[in-house]
């Protein structure tokens, strides 16, 4: 993926073509937590995010929007990483 996200940059960007990856965590979905999420994993998303919240849709949706806003006029080629800090 990083390398298509490069390439396409490179290839979209003389038409002002921006193109950015992003790269979700563990996202709590209801069907996550309904299905997947326990004491244990409660306690890894503890141990190993820098923030202590749950990642929620919400927070991979704000980042799309700024991707799609003007105020990343400036950002292409990139990956954008939204994980609380777990990588």
């Amino acid at each position: 993926m990083e390398g298509l996200t490069r390439s396409l940059a490179r290839d979209l960007g003389p038409d002002r073509i921006r193109v950015n990856t992003i790269v979700p965590g563990w996202v709590m979905t209801e069907r996550q937590v309904g299905l997947w999420l326990d004491a244990e994993g409660e306690a890894e998303i503890a141990r190993r995010q820098c923030l202590k919240d749950k990642l929620q849709p919400d927070d991979v949706a704000r980042m799309a929007l700024f991707l799609a806003a003007d105020d990343s006029r400036m950002c292409t080629a990139q990956n954008f990483i939204v994980d609380a800090g777990w990588i």
